[in-house]
């Protein structure tokens, strides 16, 4: 028996690549698995153990032939009961040796049938892990008895009460945000938005809107300060341009009439329409104010009933929807916006921030006391979990039963060999030991009774 492959037969096997990593780390991949130093230790500490139980195998085979050497030279009673216990101990640490061997590798690479289980039977161990993955992890039972068990949602509460984490969550929304923005193409975003401000446009009617609007302006007496404001403005205006006034009346008149009575009449009516506009700005109750406020009351009134004129105001609308500069100006409002969210996102001290910080800081302090919020939270997430665990649990299955099946045989022996052959060499040094003393047992209870 060649002590170099305590579990298996002939030749060790040459050592296997090993990468950089240290348990965690990356390696060199091999036969779809990763070799790395961690795995490399366990290699030697499984040769270790398996020089250590071989060692223990010659040495109870040393004590068997010496014991029968002095059993044979008439040494006493005792050279029998060592060599029946150092004879069982060998049966017992080749058998064992046996049955660890036969768990990766043919013994002695004699075509033993129900040998090398692992490598020959890789893939149906597999399609068992998968299936005992998808029955006892992934049923629906289990993952809701094991989520309710949890406490997401107090958890949750509790964690995201405390105004560090909602500052940590609040700073990854804001990255997975700006990350958002960064990915999506303006030109797209803008057609989108543009088509859709527009069909939205054309698809309502808004002559009704504005007439309840303008219903409503009107009644309060929101409108004054529009009046106030182009009466003051033409004023203004008037006495800034009354040349330009009365040179439009004189520019108006007969070419037969005198340039004098011309020049009169233009300052007449200059002085008339600024009189009117004088007063119109400084008498809140002047009949020209009285015949605006009943214009555009009867003008919100035809806004809402008037069919021709709603028409009229629809018929408006596509043609300024229709223009290139309105429907730049609807394209452009992306960019505003997008950079509007982008600056408020990259501050931690703007408002976008700041309130969903005190949102998240109250959501989890209700979480963390409204049993109720408590329930509804854990209802929705064991739903969707639930939902997908039963949905998708052949997928998962599968990718189970699928990446053992291209693991090759030979790397899977020896990567589950470097995790569990150690302790599975004290099964043989076990063997040994227990075997040698049930040999003695027996050998003494056959002296006991005379066999």
């Amino acid at each position: 028996m060649d002590h170099r492959s305590a579990a298996g037969g002939g030749t060790a096997p040459p050592p296997l690549p090993t990468g950089n990593g240290t348990g965690t780390g990356t390696g060199t991949g091999i036969g779809g698995f990763v070799f790395n130093a961690a795995d490399e230790e366990r290699r030697r500490g499984v040769r270790r153990m398996k020089a250590t139980a071989t060692g223990l195998l010659v040495l109870v085979a040393l004590v068997y032939a010496l014991a029968k050497w002095a059993q044979d030279t008439g040494a006493g009673p005792w050279a029998g009961y060592v060599a029946a216990a150092a004879e069982a101990g060998m049966v017992g640490a080749l058998a064992d040796w046996f049955a660890v061997t036969a768990l990766f590798r043919r013994p002695l690479g004699l075509p033993i049938p129900h040998t090398a289980i692992i490598p020959t039977k890789k893939d149906q161990l597999g399609v068992s892990l998968g299936e005992f993955v998808g029955e006892n992890f992934l049923s629906a039972d289990v993952v809701k008895a094991r989520l309710h068990a949890l406490g997401i949602g107090g958890r949750l509460g509790a964690w995201l009460a405390e105004p560090a984490h909602a500052d940590r969550v609040t700073a990854e929304l804001a990255a997975a945000l700006r990350g958002a923005l960064t990915v999506l193409r303006d030109s797209d975003v803008q057609a989108v938005v543009g088509e859709a401000i527009t069909r939205r446009a054309e698809s309502a009617e808004i002559a009704p809107g504005m007439g309840k609007t303008l219903e409503r302006v009107v009644a309060d007496g929101g409108h004054h300060r529009a009046v106030d404001l182009l009466c003051a403005k033409a004023h203004d205006w008037l006495v800034t341009h009354g040349e330009s006034v009365m040179d439009a009346v004189q520019g108006g008149a007969p070419g037969w009439t005198p340039r004098f009575v011309d020049r009169k009449i233009g300052d007449r009516v200059y002085k008339e329409l600024l009189r009117f506009v004088t007063e119109m700005r400084d008498m809140p109750q002047h009949p020209a104010r009285g015949a605006v406020d009943r214009f555009l009351t009867d003008f919100a009134a035809d806004l809402q009933s008037d069919t021709e004129t709603r028409a009229k105001v629809e018929r408006l609308k596509s043609e300024i929807l229709a223009r290139g500069e309105v429907q730049d100006v609807i394209a452009s409002a992306w960019t505003a916006i997008r950079s509007m969210i982008l600056s408020a996102a990259e501050d931690e001290q703007s408002e976008l921030r700041l309130r969903v910080r005190s949102s998240l800081i109250s959501l989890g302090a209700r979480l963390a006391t409204d049993g109720r919020l408590q329930d509804k939270l854990e209802g929705w997430i064991e739903g969707a979990v639930v939902y997908v665990v039963t949905t998708y649990r052949t997928e998962v299955t599968s990718l189970i039963t699928d990446t053992v099946a291209g693991w090759d045989a030979e790397h899977t022996s020896r990567k589950i060999e470097a995790h569990i052959g150690r302790d599975l060499q004290f099964i043989r040094i076990n063997g040994t030991v227990v075997g040698a003393l049930a040999g003695l047992l027996i050998y003494s209870v056959s002296r006991a009774f005379g066999a």
